[in-house]
């Protein structure tokens, strides 16, 4: 993980990195329209005041909702949680917010870490390299919008297992030459 860097910079790899991964490969395919359309917000939350970042995420989920032509967000925390587990617990404490504070049903939070390991898998498995990002981020989610993109898609109880699928037949090299291509092309 680089530290240090400008925030625009940060953003230009995020976006890269949503382009060419989370796009070019189909791992998300609804991120597409949002992307062209330009209705991702991408915020960077610099500084390591761990116990700030849960309102921080609260306050990008209410500036979501006073801006419905934001579609979602990319929060951002470039010199935070080096170790994937800081990560997941943060993940647990911006999630009990959001249901604490009445936005359950109204946004998802979804996960992304350059370490990122799904629990039942090896650390060496190129399936985690679909929820690899240049930086730890927690990725905010409007529910309807994602209901109504998912009601529009033939199959999507099969995209995880199509990502999956396609990140094991690139193998890991591939993948981690497409994350790092992402990063350094700035």
């Amino acid at each position: 993980m680089v530290l240090n860097l400008a925030k625009e910079q940060i953003v230009l790899q995020t976006k890269n990195w949503v382009r060419d991964v989370v796009i070019g490969c189909l791992f998300c395919p609804f991120a597409h329209k949002v992307f062209i359309e330009d209705t991702i917000r991408f915020t960077v939350i610099e500084g390591t005041a761990l116990h700030e970042h849960p309102n921080k995420v609260l306050e990008e989920m209410l500036l979501l909702e006073q801006n419905p032509n934001i579609e979602t967000s990319l929060i951002i925390f470039p010199d935070a949680y080096v170790h994937f587990n800081a990560y997941l617990y943060v993940l647990k404490q911006c999630e009990k917010l959001c249901i604490r504070k009445g936005f359950e049903g109204i946004f998802q939070i979804a996960s992304f870490h350059p370490e990122y390991i799904f629990g039942d898998a090896d650390e060496h498995d190129a399936a985690n390299y679909t929820n690899r990002s240049p930086y730890p981020m927690l990725h905010l989610i409007r529910e309807a919008s994602l209901c109504k993109a998912i009601a529009f898609h033939p199959d999507p109880d099969g995209i995880p297992q199509r990502n999956i699928a396609f990140a094991r037949e690139k193998g890991i090299d591939f993948m981690k030459l497409l994350l790092s291509n992402a990063i350094t092309k700035v």
